[in-house]
């Protein structure tokens, strides 16, 4: 089974060597598992807890997001991530669960999240070892598949450490990686359980583009290296993926890495408030991948404060409203799938926008900068029919509503921050004017202080047949 790979990657470098064209690959069709057709949403331990998570952790985070309205959301998938295995396989060659961190196994701790109603995800890599030198899948894929689909596992991260240099790889590590992960994903689809496939190589250092061969293989795949909780951390990743809307789609996606919002530090367990995002940054982070149609992946300790005790950074109330803003996230699930690109990016002063399957678009207003300022553009230019009537322009972090009647779309926006309008046009007025009466008082619907214009407060106020009291229905 594994010689034929061998062979077609030994033929094709002979003949790139040699100076015979080859041909190009048809554009890669998305995954017929009818998975993950919206961005998938939920928790991996590795950003907090590194090699460090426990069983007893994974249990105290399904207890949290079980009960603090996370899963409700629809964050549902809880990821442990490298260092849950033991440093060998069994006799069989079977990966073993690490008995001191999971002592009754995984099976019983995927039993655990799905009694909370969740879902549970593992952490593998398509090489001979791990990130962190564990077992890696390679040449045991289907074992592996297998032994995941046993255990409940609806959910898998799937690595690629290796050495960048191809040359330097051991055995069929040095086979491309669309190969490797093609592997597992079969083995995955033999087991006929249902099971979400991402990839979390790190394209830079290994010179892939998964994006562009993605969709045929997993429903997720990394864009780029990974982020710490940083702001800086943030941007990286938001212009690495402004030029790669073309690729995502529904049950595949571009991957920005876990979520900052509520971490303090990358993988180190310390409190370091400079590498923590401002509350501003926090709804900027969660806006910007809504848009991005990016997966929702927090990285953050989501345990009650009496379950962390004192060695853990529990989110905050205002970390946890952040994550649990179902405007936004109504945006980052949208079925019609598309991501969304910028209309401009001109210093620091960012315009994003994503087009919506009821005909809305989303509108961020995002400013990287380290001062507050005014951030504008056009309903025309975010892509928006003509409407003689004007737009309505739902300011999603507000939950307030005000009326365009020429199109523009502007805010002042604070340092870090972003304003996330859901714009629409308004439908074109119907019918004659007339008046509103309330049948128990005998009075009219009248905007005050005759008063016209969109936006002005309503009362009820005796007829008096002013144009402040006429109304065209729509």
């Amino acid at each position: 089974m594994r010689a034929l790979p061998r062979l077609l990657f030994a033929v094709s470098l002979m003949l790139s060597l040699l100076g015979v064209p080859l041909l190009t690959a048809a554009p890669a069709q998305a995954l017929d598992d009818q998975l993950a057709l919206t961005p998938p949403m939920g928790w991996n331990s590795w950003n907090t807890f590194g090699c460090n998570a426990t069983e007893q952790i994974v249990k105290d985070t399904a207890d949290f997001m079980s009960s603090s309205g996370m899963r409700d959301a629809g964050y549902q998938y809880l990821t442990i991530d490298d260092c849950w295995m033991e440093r060998n396989r069994d006799s069989g060659g079977h990966l073993v669960p690490d008995t001191q961190k999971y002592p009754h196994g995984l099976a019983e701790l995927a039993a655990y999240v799905h009694g909370k109603g969740l879902k549970f995800g593992v952490y593998e890599s398509p090489t001979y070892h791990t990130c962190q030198g564990f077992p890696g899948s390679l040449g045991h894929e289907q074992q592996d598949a297998d032994t995941f689909a046993s255990w409940g596992v609806d959910f898998l991260k799937y690595d690629n450490c290796t050495a960048s240099d191809p040359a330097q790889r051991p055995g069929d590590e040095r086979l491309p990686l669309q190969t490797r992960d093609a592997t597992m994903r079969d083995a995955l689809k033999r087991t006929g359980r249902p099971i979400v496939f991402s990839l979390s190589l790190q394209p830079a250092a290994q010179g892939e583009s998964p994006w562009e061969w993605g969709k045929g293989v997993a429903n997720m795949w990394r864009i780029d290296g990974d982020r710490d909780a940083s702001f800086d951390g943030l941007k990286r990743l938001i212009h690495t993926d402004l030029d790669k809307a073309k690729w995502a789609g529904p049950g595949a996606w571009n991957d920005i890495d876990m979520l900052g919002t509520g971490n303090y530090a990358y993988a180190s367990g310390s409190h370091d408030p400079n590498k923590r995002l401002t509350y501003d940054q926090e709804k900027s982070e969660l806006s910007v991948a809504a848009v991005l149609a990016a997966p929702l992946i927090s990285g953050a300790d989501l345990r009650t404060p009496a379950a962390a005790g004192s060695s853990g950074f529990p989110i905050s109330d205002q970390d946890l409203s952040v994550y649990l803003n179902k405007d936004v996230i109504a945006v980052n699930q949208d079925s019609r799938g598309e991501q969304g690109t910028a209309v401009t990016t001109e210093h620091g002063l960012d315009v994003l926008r994503r087009p919506l399957a009821n005909g809305d678009v989303a509108v961020a207003l995002f400013n990287e900068t380290s001062s507050q300022a005014v951030i504008s553009t056009t309903a025309a230019a975010a892509g928006l029919p003509a409407s003689g009537a004007g737009y309505n322009l739902n300011d999603l972090w507000a939950h307030t509503s005000q009326v365009s009647t020429d199109g523009t779309i502007s805010a002042t926006v604070p340092a870090g921050g972003t304003v996330l309008y859901r714009v629409s046009p308004r439908p074109p007025a119907t019918g004659p004017a007339h008046e509103l009466v309330s049948l128990p008082s005998g009075r009219c619907l009248d905007a005050w202080n005759n008063q016209t214009s969109p936006g002005t407060r309503i009362e009820i106020w005796s007829c008096n047949g002013s144009a402040n009291q006429r109304w065209t229905t729509r």
